[in-house]
């Protein structure tokens, strides 16, 4: 079987990071913690791209970044430095699994049209 084709260059990598929200803090605490914080300046770090930044209601925020994978310490120092005490994060190295599946759609297509003929 082939590497998955990721469309991205092999010294880049998608990270997905779950942030759930604190509930012991209602809302103006979390803003006041991340604006002290610098959050909306400082995360994600320079260098990092933001793929999606969606909110999963009952489970927080799940961010998606593509960065060069050697700037993978760098979100981690800056969500330590900046989220602790706001979320619990939790990490997810990913891949944009899209052109996988049109990949093995067509296989599977090409498949079944072999045995029917």
């Amino acid at each position: 079987m082939s590497e998955p084709d990721t469309g991205t260059q092999r010294d880049t990598m998608l990270l997905t990071v779950f942030l759930r929200h604190d509930q012991s803090q209602n809302m103006e605490q979390l803003q006041g913690r991340l604006d002290d914080a610098d959050w909306w300046h400082g995360f994600p770090p320079e260098g990092c791209e933001v793929v999606s930044w969606v909110v999963a209601m009952g489970v927080g925020q799940i961010v998606t970044l593509r960065l060069p994978v050697a700037r993978l310490a760098a979100v981690n120092v800056e969500l330590e430095r900046r989220a602790w005490g706001v979320f619990t994060t939790e990490f997810y190295p990913t891949y944009d699994f899209v052109p996988v599946r049109e990949r093995l759609t067509r296989e599977s297509d090409a498949r079944r049209a072999a045995v029917s003929s």
